[in-house]
């Protein structure tokens, strides 16, 4: 599929997601944080949700509270991505693009190498595991330096039925996490060994 197709989609999506009140959007937010003990791991790599995506800092906050490790991206000029350590959202810093960060040490670019299970922001995913991302690039050139299982956080109407338009670099995710559904393995995907 081709770069506009990708580009129409993401502005219809976007559209959506601009159109949610904030009751929704804090509902959501709510209801991912209760799919925090199905995720299968000790230390994840998740994100600070922004921009009218599904909000996850009560899912941060969850994980937190049970013992786990959680990585946040630290966004560089160059648009790649560090990371450092959730401890708590009072301890986030606004940053670069307006993306709250961790004021904590950055554990460099190959810190996700540590994560179990990545959480990935994305605009819509379908049943084969292609994912929209955001159109910066910077999600899909750090999921290169990881071999864990890849899950992606929408909204339940953005896993999608028809084909997610993708090019060569995109990577595919093994799951979704979305939350009405919550946590569902895509593609055939096994769930990774907790």
């Amino acid at each position: 599929m081709s770069a506009e197709a990708k580009a129409a989609l993401r502005r219809t999506l976007r559209e959506r997601r601009a159109a949610r009140d904030d009751a929704g959007r804090a509902a959501a937010g709510a209801a991912l944080a209760r799919h925090a003990a199905s995720l299968p791991a000790g230390t994840v790599a998740g994100f600070v949700a922004v921009r009218g995506e599904p909000p996850t800092l009560p899912l941060l906050e969850a994980l937190r509270s049970a013992g786990r490790r959680v990585l946040l991206p630290v966004l560089r000029a160059d648009m790649d991505l560090e990371w450092a350590e959730f401890e708590s959202a009072d301890a986030l810093r606004p940053a670069r693009l307006a993306i709250p960060e961790p004021a904590g040490p950055s554990l460099g670019l190959h810190g996700i190498g540590a994560a179990e299970l990545v959480l990935a922001p994305a605009l819509a995913v379908d049943a084969a595991g292609r994912r929209l991302g955001q159109g910066g690039g910077s999600y899909d050139r750090a999921l290169e330096r990881v071999d864990a299982p890849v899950v992606a956080i929408v909204f339940d109407e953005e896993l999608r039925e028809e084909p997610v338009p993708v090019e060569p670099h995109d990577r595919r995710v093994a799951g979704v996490l979305t939350p009405e559904g919550g946590l569902r393995w895509l593609a055939g995907a096994p769930p990774p060994a907790r």
